[in-house]
């Protein structure tokens, strides 16, 4: 990055409105709508706050949103994650207490002068300063606020973390654990200390990419886990007396009966975190020691609904957008719990999601709402169960059809007569393979001729961790490895470039950044509908596919592997040659 940027400092107060271009801007990138934009301006006068700081509090537009809409009005650049030093600089000169104050950090020095990363760039008695304090000029850069509060606390901190700063605050006898007294609990849940450690908890796991946090119990601790690209990461996590406190505060966010320990509960949590919209599914269970407490993090800003984005590509995805084209017909989605099955058919359903055609959506529970599509969340407790529910809409008249899942025959009988009547049906179900979809479904009770004249492809996927771009490392294959694990590429395996994980920054030390697809399609060709009439095993059905065209998941991952996107380690976790 260069560091020719004298002039930019003395520019920032020549932006006579940089309220309205920071709103122009981001309502250009279409990160920020006209009513949420008034609504801010509307909660700035009667706060007095400044606009930036409004939507970031409100969780109208994320902090790098702002970050990044400000550095292009102001013509400078934006501090990336891993661009802070490993030692602070000016450690004599500048005290800490300033920069903590201020928000900022000297990242560098050249001949031209220091740059500063500031959360607020306009701030010219902070840069006034450090000018004066370091005897150069200073060339201002813009940080995102969370990455510049971490490397504060890393360079200027005290040694002491987030949540040994809270549980200090706490006064040991105030939190002893016990749950027997309701009322206490309530007063402890609502306690200024528990209310911080949750919400430490949660906002550290979106900053961390997380999908689920694990809060579990256990005899003499509390243990605390972050799902991240599949993988469990433990966590530094509160004292044991927190325990009933932190869950009582969970659940009455989530609006949930804090007395209730004895029986499951699931509950949802809406709220914005660092300017992102986040929603949290809530279940607890009761175990030895207390309740455990999963939380799914729904990131609806996170989510991309583009099959490239996905990691779909190739024949296969030809294959795919072909199949979801047709006028009616089943397509299911397969693949264990969370291996992405419900974002692949909200894809399918945005790419279908036009004028001309009615989608009707029976969903337990709804993730993620899409503009244009009807939507029907299941409730068991009254009856309204995916059958009950589908057996109405077939009266509304719709074009497309998704269904959650199909989990038992009824469900299935009504999707069979629903893709015979003209309709295109979307759902899943929890199988290994495209192959054995097939044949859960006859062993369901659903009738082979009905198999074969209404299911028109089967989508089998998994979720494979991509390699972190800047730290994978390159080696050869062997021969021993050609002829076992790439055996799927042919004479051409050894000697193949493979990649494995290294560890940098930006990836947290895992080598790992982020998860992609890797899927068969089983195509519905004469000979796989042969096998299935014929009653043929799992194995035949999956021979007969591969003979007409499947592209074999494992060989679709070792494809991944050769091409440098993931690991053959990651390949061999998540899948196996079958």
């Amino acid at each position: 990055m260069g560091i020719n940027q004298a002039p930019m400092a003395a520019a920032i107060d020549d932006q006579p409105d940089i309220e309205s271009r920071l709103t122009e801007a981001l309502l250009a990138s279409g990160k920020l709508d006209g009513a949420n934009a008034e609504r801010a301006r509307r909660a700035c006068q009667r706060s007095g706050d400044r606009f930036d700081r409004i939507l970031v509090q409100l969780g109208l537009a994320s902090e790098r949103d702002v970050a990044d809409a400000l550095a292009e009005i102001l013509g400078l650049p934006v501090v990336a994650p891993d661009g802070y030093p490993e030692q602070p600089l000016f450690e004599d000169r500048i005290s800490p207490t300033f920069l903590k104050a201020h928000r900022v950090i000297p990242i560098d020095v050249g001949e031209a002068g220091v740059r500063l990363a500031m959360v607020d760039p306009r701030d010219r008695y902070a840069s006034d300063a450090i000018a004066l304090h370091t005897g150069r000029p200073v060339l201002p850069c813009v940080a995102v606020p969370a990455d510049l509060e971490q490397h504060l606390e890393r360079l200027y901190g005290t040694g002491r973390t987030a949540i040994t700063e809270i549980v200090d605050t706490a006064e040991e006898r105030d939190f002893a654990d016990d749950d027997t007294d309701i009322e206490r609990l309530r007063d402890l849940a609502s306690e200024a200390p528990v209310i911080r450690l949750v919400n430490l908890l949660i906002s550290k796991a979106v900053e961390a990419r997380a999908s689920d946090i694990h809060v579990e119990p256990f005899e003499n601790r509390l243990r605390i886990r972050y799902r991240i690209d599949g993988v469990l990461r433990e966590q530094e996590a509160p004292p044991m007396r927190f325990r009933a406190a932190m869950i009582s505060r969970i659940k009455i966010m989530a609006n949930l009966d804090i007395a209730e320990r004895r029986l499951p509960q699931d509950g949802r949590i809406k709220l914005a975190v660092r300017g992102r919209e986040i929603d949290l599914r809530i279940s607890t269970v009761p175990v030895m020691h207390g309740e455990s407490v999963v939380l799914r993090i729904l990131d609806r800003t996170g989510v991309e609904l583009d099959f490239g984005a996905l990691g779909f590509g190739g024949d296969g995805l030809a294959q795919l957008i072909d199949l979801l084209r047709r006028p009616n017909g089943i397509l299911l989605v397969t693949g264990p719990t969370g291996s992405g099955k419900t974002t692949t058919l909200y894809t399918g359903l945005q790419l279908l999601n036009q004028a001309e055609r009615k989608i009707l959506t029976v969903e337990d529970p709804v993730e993620y709402q899409i503009e244009g599509v009807n939507q029907i969340q299941v409730k068991r407790q009254i009856g309204l169960t995916f059958a009950h529910v589908l057996r109405s809409i077939l009266r509304q008249d719709p074009d497309v059809i998704m269904i959650g899942e199909i989990r038992d025959l009824e469900t299935a009988q009504i999707a069979v007569q629903a893709a015979l009547t003209g309709h295109l049906v979307l759902s899943t179900l929890h199988t290994n393979s495209a192959a054995s979809t097939v044949t859960r479904l006859l062993d369901m009770g659903v009738e082979n001729f009905l198999v074969t004249s209404t299911v028109i492809g089967v989508l089998a996927q998994r979720l494979v961790r991509r390699l972190c771009p800047d730290c994978r490392v390159p080696y050869r294959a062997d021969r021993a490895l050609a002829e076992s694990a790439l055996a799927v590429l042919g004479a051409q395996a050894e000697g193949q470039m493979l990649y494995r994980p290294g560890g940098c920054a930006r990836c947290g030390g895992t080598g790992y950044h982020g998860r992609g697809v890797v899927f068969e399609l089983l195509p519905m060709s004469p000979a796989v509908r042969r096998a299935i009439l014929d009653r043929e095993d799992e194995s035949r059905i999956e021979q007969k596919a591969v003979e007409s065209g499947m592209h074999a998941l494992y060989a679709d991952a070792v494809d991944r592997a050769a091409s440098g996107v993931t690991s053959l380690e990651e390949v061999l976790r998540v899948t196996r040659e079958t």
